[in-house]
C-alpha cells in the first residue's frame, strides 16, 4: 500500500475515535480523499480510452483483476449508496442526476456481480466524461454529509427499515458476489462506514488501477 495514503488512513482512523481529535480526523480524511482523487484525475489525463477498458490481470484473484473504468464506477456507486441511502437517507446522486442514462450504464448496481469479460464489456459501454462528472459530484456530496455529522452521530447504527429500503432499490445485485454487501454495511456504525467505503476502499481500488496502468505501459 502507498505509504503516504496508508499513514493518512491510520491517522484518520485514530483521530475520529476521540471527540477532541474528531475534527482533525475529518480534515485528514478529506486530505487523503483529495490525494486519491488527484490520482484518478491524472489517470483521466494520461490514459487512452482503451487503457480504461483493458483487463490485463483477468484471471487474478484480487482488486487488479478488473478494469480501471470498472474500478472507478465501483468505488463511487458504493459511496453514493452508502452516503445517501444509509447515512443521510436521501436520494442518490446517481438517480437525482440521471447518471445511468448519462454514463450509458446497463446496470445501476455496484458491479460486484460482474466477472472477467463481463467487466471488460461493461467498461467499454461507459461514457467516461460523464463517469468523471458523477464521481466529482459524489465526492462533494459525501463530504458535505460527513461535515454535517457530529462526533456522537458516528455511533449511529443503520436501522432495519433503512436496510429493507436499500434492498428495495435493487442497487445491490442478489448475486452471491454482491448481496453480502448489504449485511456488511448495515452491520457497521457510521464511523465504520467512514473507515471503509469512504477511505480504505478508495485506496485498494485506486492502487489496483495504478497496477493495471503500469502493466499496460510496461
Amino acid at each position: 500500500m502507498n505509504k503516504v495514503w496508508s499513514e493518512l488512513n491510520k491517522t484518520m482512523q485514530t483521530q475520529i475515535k476521540k471527540k477532541d481529535t474528531y475534527e482533525a480526523g475529518i480534515n485528514t480524511l478529506f486530505n487523503l480523499r483529495n490525494q486519491l482523487m488527484e490520482t484518478l484525475t491524472s489517470l483521466n489525463r494520461e490514459l487512452s480510452r482503451e487503457d480504461f477498458d483493458a483487463i490485463p490481470f483477468i484471471n487474478a484473484d484480487s482488486y487488479h483483476s478488473k478494469t480501471i473504468a470498472y474500478s472507478i464506477w465501483h468505488i463511487f456507486r458504493i459511496e453514493d449508496i452508502v452516503a445517501h441511502t444509509l447515512i443521510s437517507e436521501n436520494e442518490q446522486v446517481f438517480f437525482s442526476g440521471n447518471y445511468q442514462e448519462r454514463i450509458n450504464s446497463p446496470i445501476i448496481t455496484t458491479g460486484n456481480e460482474l466477472v472477467k469479460d463481463q467487466i471488460a464489456d461493461f467498461s467499454k459501454r461507459l461514457n467516461l466524461k460523464e463517469l468523471y462528472s458523477y464521481i466529482f459530484e459524489v465526492k462533494d456530496n459525501t463530504e458535505k454529509i460527513i461535515n454535517s455529522l457530529s462526533y456522537d452521530e458516528l455511533k449511529k447504527k443503520i436501522l432495519e427499515e433503512r436496510k429493507e429500503y436499500l434492498k428495495s432499490l435493487n442497487v445491490v445485485s442478489n448475486d452471491k458476489n454482491a448481496i453480502w454487501l448489504i449485511d456488511y454495511w448495515c452491520g457497521k456504525d457510521i464511523r465504520g462506514l467512514i473507515q471503509m467505503p469512504f477511505s480504505r476502499h478508495w485506496i485498494m481500488h485506486i492502487e489496483a488501477s495504478l497496477r493495471i496502468k503500469y502493466k499496460i505501459h510496461s
